[in-house]
């Protein structure tokens, strides 16, 4: 996970992304649940980004988004409100992650060889490195050292990813009781037309990723099925690696938008049926995509 610090810019960039209306309430633990941190960490940061302005706090009631997060760089924000310096940090693990898929990393590493080649300070050392650990990329040796996973950095370990979520996820708008709230409809679907509205061309890889990610992680949990909802998750954590390199090539995410609300709009209707077939076109039409996401992560 990232330390401390840094997570009142995750919680922003979470609150940007499902594109929260201003009077949403931010439980804390359901945001501990979903940064992967104890809930400790998360009430610190809920009152730092209330002392900012950012939200407020109401007795007994905890806190509330005081207005929608602007679409602005968070790294901006973050920096206007004097909350931290991640620019480096995040500069460096993207030059890490594109070293690494370029093969000019090897497999095991150690904290020395990525302080020296970056410029990194031991703060910035554990944060990029926490960082990656968390995405599960790469993980610490027992006694010394690090390791990369051989895990998704392959356009064939990318396909078998997909392949997984073209079985998993028309399944899950299948299970019995699915029920997807008005609310969480709305989100997605303001997310997607940020992006229809000219974010396809402006958001970073890191917000690309992430409202791609929340929408499908979204309606698969709406179908209550844990097993369902654990397993996504876990895919979604590691195929990020290769997800920022395909982000390189945008020309096909007005379709996913188009895709996107046309599966909001059959499970608005109840049209779970229809909607599982065209989540499986949505999800097939990627697959016969991958000969040009493969061209970019090989270059």
């Amino acid at each position: 996970m990232w330390p401390e610090q840094s997570l009142p810019s995750q919680i922003l960039q979470l609150l940007q992304t499902d594109a929260m209306p201003a009077g949403s309430h931010l439980p804390a633990q359901s945001l501990a649940d979903r940064l992967r941190v104890s809930r400790s960490p998360v009430n610190d940061a809920l009152s730092l980004l209330a002392d900012k302005g950012v939200l407020r706090r109401q007795p007994n009631r905890g806190y509330f988004l005081v207005e929608a997060i602007a679409d602005e760089s968070i790294d901006a924000l973050a920096a206007r409100l004097r909350l931290e310096a991640a620019d480096a940090v995040s500069a460096v693990y993207f030059r890490i992650a594109d070293d690494r898929l370029r093969g000019q990393l090897p497999d095991a590493f150690s904290e020395a060889l990525i302080r020296q080649r970056y410029g990194l300070t031991p703060a910035q050392l554990n944060a990029v490195l926490g960082r990656i650990a968390n995405e599960g990329w790469a993980e610490k040796k027992p006694g010394y050292g690090w390791e990369f996973s051989s895990m998704l950095t392959t356009a064939d370990s990318l396909l078998q990813s997909y392949r997984l979520r073209l079985a998993l996820e028309p399944a899950a708008l299948l299970e019995p009781g699915y029920q997807l709230s008005p609310a969480a409809i709305a989100r997605c679907r303001a997310a997607e037309q940020h992006l229809l509205g000219g974010g396809i061309a402006t958001d970073t890889a890191d917000q690309l990723h992430d409202r791609g990610v929340r929408f499908h992680e979204t309606l698969v949990e709406g179908s209550g099925n844990a097993f369902f909802i654990d397993t996504i998750r876990r895919v979604n954590r590691v195929r990020r690696l290769l997800s920022y390199r395909s982000m390189q090539e945008r020309s096909r995410y007005k379709e996913h938008c188009e895709q996107h609300l046309h599966l909001l709009d059959l499970l608005e209707r109840g049209r779970n049926e229809e909607a599982s077939q065209a989540m499986h076109a949505h999800l097939s039409s990627t697959l016969r995509n991958l000969k040009k996401i493969s061209n970019i992560l090989t270059t």
